[in-house]
């Protein structure tokens, strides 16, 4: 199969059926074998009646139903999982996002050989409340990954079928996968201009809490891609450091009493002074990280299943 186009969705019943006639169209203009992967994340409107309906007039059309709303992310996984193609095309399901770019991004896959393309949205249309969120996390994530794209939470990107069969995603980490895939070391990434179109049904689902779990999320891309494998070189070296100062500060204590009794001289006793408890807290924190860093070492060899969904109807 040349291409799947996986489309996460909540409470999308009046954009499903004009955005799957508009990307069977495309594929059947071009050719191309292929297959629509519809996510429900747990819809409350006729989300999913709408996919059993559509399902009937195209068998293109695949189906999974979330029992509640698990957020984009595991729509995604869940998706990614379901795909056959040798491309996968990811896409939002309110209609801002154009299927007519999927033959691009799929020959450039396909001839560049490419890991991933990114879209980038350079024209928008969103409110000011989402755009300016937008560039501030587009330019941490470019300071702390490295990677040069402009919009790195366009939900229209394309994909090489290993890479989406190799990543996790989870959380809010949708936004971040061209981090998850380079740290997974897919590196041939590229970004493509593509059209933005205006909402045309439904409202956004934006929202100020996203702000902060995205900014989690980042925090926790980069810390797993740089100490995921390796947690002690993190943490124990963090406590073997406040280790190492917290007994600096005793030995001090301690030959300056002695100092101060050897010359004769007025000495305060080691428990009345403050650098003593600094030291103490010090020396525990030191010891308490490292054996943290070695039990995170443990339990990085044997990590506990993260994407465990409950799916509550499924077409294939």
């Amino acid at each position: 199969m040349d291409i799947s186009v996986v489309v996460p969705l909540f409470n999308e019943d009046e954009s499903l059926p004009e955005l799957t006639a508009w990307i069977a169209k495309v594929m059947n203009d071009n050719n191309f074998s292929y297959e629509i992967v519809l996510v429900d994340d747990g819809s409350t409107d006729k989300s999913w009646e709408v996919i059993e309906s559509l399902r009937e007039q195209n068998e293109a059309i695949k189906g999974i139903k979330f029992r509640r709303n698990y957020g984009k992310s595991a729509a995604l996984n869940v998706g990614f999982e379901a795909t056959q193609g040798d491309v996968i095309i990811t896409m939002d399901a309110d209609l801002q996002d154009s299927p007519d770019e999927i033959p691009e991004l799929y020959r450039r896959i396909k001839e560049e050989k490419l890991d991933l393309i990114s879209g980038w949205k350079k024209k928008r249309y969103d409110p000011i409340t989402k755009t300016i969120p937008t560039k501030l996390f587009n330019a941490a994530t470019r300071k702390m990954s490295g990677i040069e794209l402009n919009d790195f939470n366009c939900g229209l990107k394309a994909y090489r079928s290993d890479v989406i069969k190799t990543i996790e995603v989870y959380g809010e980490m949708h936004r971040y996968i061209p981090v998850i895939a380079k740290w997974a070391g897919f590196n041939k990434i590229a970004e493509q201009v593509v059209e933005h179109r205006a909402r045309k049904y439904g409202t956004t689902k934006f929202g100020f809490s996203r702000f902060i779990n995205g900014f989690l999320d980042l925090l926790s891309i980069f810390f797993v891609g740089k100490f995921g494998k390796r947690p002690m070189h993190f943490f124990g070296s963090l406590g073997v450091l406040s280790f190492f100062i917290g007994i600096v500060m005793a030995l001090y204590i301690l030959f300056e009493k002695k100092y101060l009794i050897w010359q004769g001289l007025a000495y305060r006793d080691v428990t009345d002074q403050p650098l003593f408890y600094l030291s103490l807290v010090a020396i525990v924190v030191g010891s308490q990280m490292f054996l943290a860093g070695f039990i995170a070492e443990l339990l990085s060899r044997n990590a506990p299943e993260r994407n465990q969904y409950l799916i509550e109807k499924k077409l294939d």
